[in-house]
């Protein structure tokens, strides 16, 4: 019997139902994201919008994958996470959806199918889980989303909550400036985070937040705290997933770190097999038919 990278990952000091390098099969739950945060493990989470990277992440044991709005900076060509609408939300979740056996799969909800209020919300992530069959959405807001959160929670759809620097207020921010800076912003990025969770929320994502503050969160609260640009006492860090692999051109915020140049990679590839195709190199009689 063959054993996936995750299994390889696992010794015998490891416990086999670890969200990395765990055993276990099956579909994760929120239940198992609980479990994690009781027996103080860390966990990873990236970003995924096809099938076919969803695949390879999950082949190589991430639990959890974001469908994230993200999407519309890295994937469809956007200036921000704004104009991504429900139907390509829905479209890309399926297919991450389909491409994976073992990762809990979470879909964003885009900006402004949740912020008219709890019934327009439970709308649109009833749409999600039933067309995508994603297990858990992701909206943002602290206090402001609570009652959103509460409903979809009363209805049976897990939610991962998103507060701190929270891209689709890009407008209403001037920019990314990092949040929770000073006391008075502090202690409403506390109230956020204990709203969230008393609404129910599985795990909330902490963005472009002081160290010192995430890690505050993260002792107060009993569900588990996503970082990203949060420092590294969050139960669990994110990246999109295209910043972690070298792909996006450019500028990377400050709290990426690259673990391969996939770009240069990609870029080579194509080179080489331009340079085959005009030269007469390829296809070479091996890869003719007769």
């Amino acid at each position: 019997m063959t054993t996936t990278p995750a299994q390889n990952a696992s010794d015998s000091s490891r416990d086999p139902k670890a969200l990395y390098g765990g055993t276990s099969s099956r579909r994760i739950t929120v239940r198992d994201i609980a479990a994690a945060k009781a027996r103080g493990e860390k966990w990873p989470m990236l970003t995924a919008y096809d099938a076919m990277t969803a695949s390879v992440f999950d082949e190589a044991g991430i639990p959890v994958l974001l469908v994230g709005d993200s999407m519309g900076n890295c994937h469809l060509g956007y200036e921000s996470t704004v104009p991504v609408t429900m139907d390509e939300i829905a479209v890309l979740s399926a297919a991450v959806v389909r491409g994976t056996k073992r990762a809990l799969i979470v879909a964003d909800l885009p900006f402004g199918s949740y912020q008219e209020g709890p019934v327009q919300a439970l709308r649109s992530a009833t749409r999600l889980i039933k067309e995508t069959g994603a297990s858990a959405v992701k909206l943002e807001g602290g206090e402001r989303s609570a009652e959103q959160i509460k409903l979809l929670v009363d209805a049976g759809i897990p939610v991962m909550a998103h507060i701190g620097l929270t891209p689709q207020s890009v407008n209403a921010f001037g920019g990314y400036p990092v949040q929770g800076r000073g006391e008075e912003a502090a202690q409403q990025l506390l109230r956020d985070a204990k709203a969230v969770q008393d609404a129910g929320a599985f795990s909330v994502v902490l963005e472009l937040v002081p160290a010192e503050l995430a890690a505050e969160v993260t002792r107060t609260l009993h569900i588990p705290t996503v970082g990203i640009g949060a420092g590294s006492e969050c139960d669990a860090q994110v990246l999109v997933w295209t910043d972690m692999a070298g792909m996006t051109p450019g500028r990377v915020p400050r709290f990426v770190k690259q673990y391969a140049q996939l770009r240069e990679v990609l870029g080579g590839a194509a080179r080489a097999f331009a340079e085959d195709v005009v030269d007469g190199a390829y296809p070479a009689p091996e890869h003719a038919f007769h």
